[in-house]
């Protein structure tokens, strides 16, 4: 792990760290990076929504080849669907030896979508939160701890300047850890994919459909498997599984312990290890991709259908009732 102390800031004195992008990520990088003192700019398309959102926050707004070109340091926080075209038609002609190409996410580069020259350094700056906790927790004197990896080292200082960019956005303050463009970005998607988005999702649809196509209410079952998720996931994340199990009563812990491995079972084990493969051989990579360079039809349909199920309709009518909510969704305070 590093930490503060292993950082030093000041390798960025004298260097300008261009900002590819102003969405979740993007603003967290930029605005900490400015409160760090070091000199930011922003490269956005033209006509981009973000444009007023960056220069409200005091930030220089460039176009994404001239925010390119004046960057020593390139950070590309556009989507992943997006690198190869952003990459190839406006970032890659700005690029000069010596700089060093910084990503947020290794996809596009294990992937093949983004190849840079050889006689530049590129590396991965990853906070593992999303970005309003980064620049949460940075305004509050935290960090969002986070992965670095050094992918290409053409100068010899691409370990020392990435972990100085880590320091600048925060993350050392809750600490970094060291791995490879291979593991953050396999680790990342089986993450999404199996558990944290998909397989979550999954199971809180699947739940809601079992409690009403048995006649409980909707209001009740968005409760119990919906609502109170959060309250669970907070207790494992400030105490680990163990002290989650402490802290409920014994009866749901006893359900937790023999019930759980018959939800999620063998089968289940064999259909992650699965998707776990299709990550590692580049399967989903490729129909990601292709999904992209298609229109999204399909992506789009499968957006809606969600949007209309009868878990989002209740949801949203009890959310407008719970005043400790804003209305991004998350909690205030």
């Amino acid at each position: 792990m590093f930490y503060d102390d292993d950082a030093d800031l000041t390798l960025l004195d004298g260097k300008t760290v261009a900002i590819i992008g102003f969405g979740s990520q993007g603003h967290a990088h930029a605005q900490n990076l400015k409160d760090s003192g070091v000199s930011v700019v922003v490269g956005l398309r033209e006509g981009s929504s973000s444009i007023k959102k960056a220069q409200d926050a005091g930030l220089e707004v460039l176009s994404i080849e001239d925010a390119a070109q004046k960057g020593d340091i390139v950070m590309i926080l556009t989507p992943d669907e997006l690198h190869r075209d952003v990459w190839e038609n406006h970032v890659a002609q700005g690029i000069s030896s010596g700089n060093l190409v910084l990503f947020g996410h290794g996809f596009s580069v294990l992937y093949g979508e983004v190849t840079p020259p050889e006689d530049v350094d590129v590396a991965l700056a990853a906070p593992k939160g999303p970005g309003h906790l980064v620049r949460r927790q940075y305004l509050e004197g935290s960090g969002v701890p986070g992965l670095i990896a050094i992918n290409q080292d053409a100068t010899g200082n691409a370990h020392a300047l990435t972990l100085a960019y880590a320091k600048g956005i925060g993350c050392t303050r809750g600490g970094v850890i060291e791995t490879t463009f291979k593991d953050e970005t396999e680790t990342d998607l089986f993450g999404e994919q199996a558990v944290l988005c998909g397989g979550a999702s999954a199971l809180v649809q699947t739940g809601f459909e079992v409690l009403t196509e048995a006649g409980y209410s909707p209001e009740m079952a968005y409760f119990e498997v919906l609502h109170e998720l959060k309250l669970i996931v907070d207790l494992m994340y400030e105490k680990g599984l163990a002290g989650m199990r402490y802290s409920i009563s014994n009866t749901a812990e006893y359900g937790d312990l023999t019930r759980g491995p018959r939800v999620v079972n063998a089968d289940t084990k064999k259909e992650m290890q699965k998707i776990l493969g299709e990550i590692q051989d580049g399967t989903f990579a490729r129909e990601f991709i292709a999904e992209h360079r298609a229109g999204n039809e399909n992506f789009n349909r499968l957006r809606e259908e969600q949007a209309a199920l009868q878990i989002e309709k209740t949801g949203k009518e009890l959310r407008s009732k719970m005043d400790w909510i804003d209305d991004t969704g998350f909690a205030q305070g």
